[in-house]
């Protein structure tokens, strides 16, 4: 090897390493940051009660079950639809040109800005599906939003079971359905769970989309009420404190809150992707 690749190749491992040194950084910074500032504020009477105007208490009880509850309803209705798209593209599908159709339409959606979701969310449902602005009109745009994210993991983890477990069913006499529901599905639960678990995290730090559909309402409800009504979840509850209050102590606790939430999520979906893996090659 020459001296100029030799000196390439040291200049190109050296900027890879600061370009890694500098992300690290960043995000280690990031996180000691707001939970520096975050976690002193976070208080019991902060996570127990909700907002009462008459003696100036500050409460985010609300708010922690709203978010609890548009993540149940956008799940609930996302993971199967997406689950079905992915079965559906990987093991029906004839034409790759269709397939490759709305493999494109998915990476388009899922490359929209958030902002404009909250838009067509609050014009689609809000308004002429007359939801008027409420939790379920915001699950209804998160699931359009993470749609693309939880189908396009399915359908990568579908196309990891080997082919010949499929033949092998087939072999024995088993119907397409019970050879996908028995043979196929089971081999890639943990790319499904995966996606669940991620699209849950993004679900969590959503605001732009849901400041025009879920409302700022700082409500105790319970599900079925509280999903049918207005309701303000922890990121849009961060964004009002923040900019519309003021109260930057109670922001960063929130956003502490929202950091350790994402960090068990994150977390999660790489065990769970683990132990389903290790599962089903045992």
């Amino acid at each position: 090897m020459s001296n100029g690749r030799k000196t390439y190749n040291r200049i190109m491992k050296t900027l890879m390493a600061l370009s890694t040194v500098i992300v690290c950084g960043l995000v280690l910074f990031l996180i000691v940051y707001v939970l520096a500032k975050g976690l002193p504020n976070v208080t019991w009477n902060l996570l127990s009660t909700g907002p009462s105007y008459l003696d100036g208490n500050i409460g985010i009880l609300p708010d922690i079950l709203n978010t609890l509850y548009i993540i149940i309803a956008t799940i609930a209705i996302v993971l199967p639809l997406g689950t079905g798209a992915a079965i559906y593209l990987t093991e029906y599908a004839g034409s790759r040109r269709i397939v490759g159709a709305i493999e494109y339409a998915a990476e388009t959606l899922s490359g929209i800005p958030s902002i404009i979701y909250g838009l067509v969310g609050m014009l689609f449902f809000c308004q002429f599906l007359d939801m008027r602005t409420s939790l379920l009109a915001g699950a209804m745009t998160l699931v359009i939003m993470n749609l693309p994210t939880v189908m396009r993991t399915a359908q990568e983890s579908l196309k990891t079971v080997p082919q010949s477990y499929r033949e092998g069913a087939f072999g024995l006499g088993a119907g397409k359905w019970r050879v996908i529901k028995t043979v196929v599905l089971p081999g890639c639960v943990d790319g499904i769970i995966t996606g669940c678990i991620l699209s849950t995290g993004r679900i969590l730090g959503e605001s732009a989309a849901l400041l025009f559909t879920a409302g700022f309402a700082h409500v105790i409800n319970g599900f079925i009420s509280g999903i049918t009504s207005s309701g303000c979840t922890l990121t849009v509850a961060l964004y009002v404190y923040a900019k519309e209050q003021g109260e930057f102590q109670v922001a960063f606790a929130i956003g502490a809150i929202l950091m350790i939430m994402t960090l068990i999520i994150n977390m999660s979906a790489d065990f769970a992707g683990k132990y389903f893996k290790k599962r089903r090659d045992s």
